[in-house]
């Protein structure tokens, strides 16, 4: 989970999350594009790459191969495991709000 934590700790890496959110199975030239163009960050094909594989190895993106491109997915799997965890349901019922 510390990874999770990690990878979402830089505000590029989630850019980049959201980017993949919004369209998901892009490659690296879209991403690349899409922060260029939609977020004006002026940054190499191999930052971004290098925050993929953090996002990767965190679980949080998983890749596919289909000929000689590589596809990029969101895995919302390990934030659910996060939620899970903190925000179980309350035995006594919902509280009641007071003024």
């Amino acid at each position: 989970m510390a990874d999770v934590f990690k990878a979402l700790a830089d505000p590029t890496r989630r850019t980049i999350l959201d980017e993949l959110t919004e369209k998901s199975g892009q490659t690296l030239f879209e991403i690349c594009s899409r922060l260029t163009m939609k977020h004006r960050l002026g940054i190499s094909r191999q930052a971004v790459s290098q925050h993929l594989a953090v996002l990767e190895a965190a679980g949080l993106v998983e890749t596919r191969r289909e000929g000689r491109c590589k596809f990029h997915d969101l895995n919302t799997a390990p934030l659910r495991q996060i939620t899970e965890r903190w925000l179980a349901p309350d035995p006594s019922g919902p509280e009641e709000s007071t003024p």
